[in-house]
């Protein structure tokens, strides 16, 4: 599997965080009471070369599961962990958790429950952008120093956040944030797919393409949207539906289509492609809850695209021959 690297500090040093293309999601399988199925799934993954796994401190037991193998395998050293916190609570979702206060207790919890010293990348789940961000960027590298964590990044921030946040650590000699984490697949959503999430749009790829900043993409495969179940006539999922049906997503899945004809390949695995095939540092979650989904998920990280290949998918251009 590819390797990408994320930069990090360690001990005062720089160093870069080597982790898989493929993060391993914390889905519904990764649960404390379920952990024949945590381990088949987690020594399949390392098996094919994975290392890198995500996981949040508001996702029910994940950190426990994982925490619990971690302790079974005594793998700790062979594993990329990323986390994230400030999630509002689900028993109070309309309130916001980004403080440095809310940092500092989601990082010690998450240690934790998953009994490490340290995490190599954590982000802030979600943003509250009435929070000076020198608050958040001075508690992160407080973290940091002290060895909590390697690298800092975000999810779901909209890109003049993270530009501050990054030019205030500049203008204070403080770590950057050195990763993001938006949405980022072929099928583009019409609305966030959660509230408070973010998709990478046009800017915030370009943006990438030119800075040195990772790009970590969660649901990088439309939550299915290319897996076969769907059809425009047929949904049975409503998310999915507010989300991603409409014609330019359909036009893309067609496309996925006859690319993977072509390949001899299925038209979720050339979808997951198009997400690698990024012209920057780039990995994607992806959340099998099978064997065979992360089989596939694992093969369809290896199909190469051509930069035609990836501009025709996205119908930026008609022919790519």
């Amino acid at each position: 599997m590819k390797k990408i690297k994320i930069k990090g500090w360690k001990n005062d040093k720089e160093i870069f965080i080597e982790a898989s293309n493929l993060f391993l999601g914390s889905a519904d399988f990764l649960r404390p009471d379920n952990m024949e199925q945590v381990r088949t799934m987690y020594d399949e993954f390392l098996k094919n070369g994975g290392n890198a796994i995500d996981t949040a401190e508001h996702y029910r037991y994940a950190e426990s599961a994982i925490g619990q193998w971690l302790k079974e395998t005594g793998k700790r050293d062979e594993i990329v962990i990323f986390t994230k916190g400030c999630h509002p609570k689900r028993e109070a979702r309309d309130v916001k958790r980004v403080s440095a206060k809310c940092i500092r207790e989601d990082i010690e919890h998450s240690l934790k429950i998953m009994d490490t010293d340290h995490v190599e990348m954590f982000a802030l789940h979600r943003d509250d952008e009435t929070v000076p961000v020198k608050e958040i960027m001075d508690e992160l590298n407080y973290q940091i120093n002290i060895g909590h964590i390697y690298a800092a990044g975000v999810s779901n921030w909209e890109l003049p956040r993270i530009i501050e946040a990054n030019k205030y650590a500049k203008e204070n000699g403080l770590h950057p944030l050195t990763f993001n984490s938006p949405n980022l697949s072929l099928a583009k959503p019409m609305k966030p797919r959660w509230p408070g999430c973010v998709s990478a749009n046009e800017e915030m790829v370009n943006w990438h393409k030119e800075n040195d900043i990772t790009l970590i993409s969660w649901s990088s495969q439309a939550g299915g949207f290319f897996s076969g179940r769907f059809t425009k006539d047929h949904c049975d999922d409503e998310e999915i539906r507010e989300c991603f049906y409409n014609e330019e997503n359909w036009e893309r899945y067609d496309r996925c289509i006859e690319l993977a004809k072509k390949k001899g390949k299925t038209p979720i695995q050339i979808a997951l492609a198009w997400v690698l095939g990024q012209p920057f540092n780039i990995a994607a979650v992806i959340g099998p809850e099978k064997i065979s989904e992360l089989d596939n998920s694992i093969e369809g990280s290896n199909i190469i695209l051509t930069k035609k290949e990836v501009e025709y998918l996205n119908l930026e251009i008609e022919h790519y021959e």
